[in-house]
């Protein structure tokens, strides 16, 4: 029988409650990873972690410190180990910079930016101790691109991609890999949560014949877990500190 990609390893998953962070977490499961799904929703977390064999949830707010340093330590203290970090959890605001508040403003970034810091900056050390691994950012196309209306969760993605670099060359004398993943418009309940926003606020009849337009078609969570995979797997072993765009071309065209 072969060998599963992921087998043995542990992994944290944040923002997995739903989404992106909950393919993420079914995807290594089912490559043999033993899997902590965190979320800040309590009940989000359990229901997810209740649905996938051997998962466990810890819910955590990665704005907090502390919880952050506590989900580390939990699921060392549960596994012995820490192999993968995926720090998923993000928000998004829809607003132009000059309608948008600092608290609007800090909230976006404090999630999207902030909690990555922290996911680094505790699990690292966790994932050194174990011999090495992967962390895995969630950034955004938005990073590469601008995007109206959504500046916070962009300014913040960019961040995520550089601070994936500086990570990444820190951490690669004690075998970590630092990459991120840069999604496009994907099938999630935080994006069409926001199109409504994007169709009255940009004059758009129909936001999703402009992403059809632009890169296709909305891409899959499937997908986005499955480049996840690789990243936190040894078939790319050579790949650290770069960024991954899944975004079906829409960064690549003009029309």
């Amino acid at each position: 029988m072969n060998k599963k990609l992921l087998q043995d390893k542990v992994a944290i998953v944040t923002g997995a409650g739903r989404g992106l962070g909950e393919a993420v977490a079914r995807a290594y499961a089912a490559e043999g990873a033993k899997v902590v799904v965190s979320d800040i929703d309590p009940n989000a977390a359990h229901r997810v972690a209740d649905s996938i064999e051997g998962a466990t949830a810890v819910p955590c707010d990665v704005r907090v410190p502390g919880q952050v340093e506590a989900l580390v330590e939990a699921a060392v203290k549960l596994h012995s180990r820490l192999d993968i970090m995926v720090p998923n959890a993000g928000v998004a605001r829809v607003a132009p910079l000059v309608a948008t508040s600092y608290e609007d403003w800090r909230d976006v970034t404090s999630v999207n930016l902030d909690g990555v810091f922290l996911c680094i900056r505790y699990a690292a050390p966790a994932i050194i101790a174990s011999g090495g691994g992967s962390i895995i950012n969630m950034a955004s196309v938005t990073a590469k691109a601008a995007c109206a209306l959504i500046g916070s969760y962009a300014a913040a993605k960019a961040g995520v991609v550089s601070l994936t670099q500086t990570a990444a060359v820190e951490l690669r004398a004690h075998n970590v890999r630092v990459n991120a993943i840069l999604p496009g418009f994907i099938d999630t309940e935080l994006v069409k949560s926001h199109i409504p926003e994007f169709e009255q606020q940009l004059k758009l009849p129909d936001f999703g014949a402009v992403v059809a337009q632009r890169q296709g078609r909305y891409g899959t969570v499937e997908e986005v877990a499955n480049l996840a995979v690789f990243l936190a797997s040894d078939r790319s072993s050579f790949s650290n500190g770069s960024g991954f765009v899944l975004d079906g071309g829409v960064s690549s065209s003009l029309l």
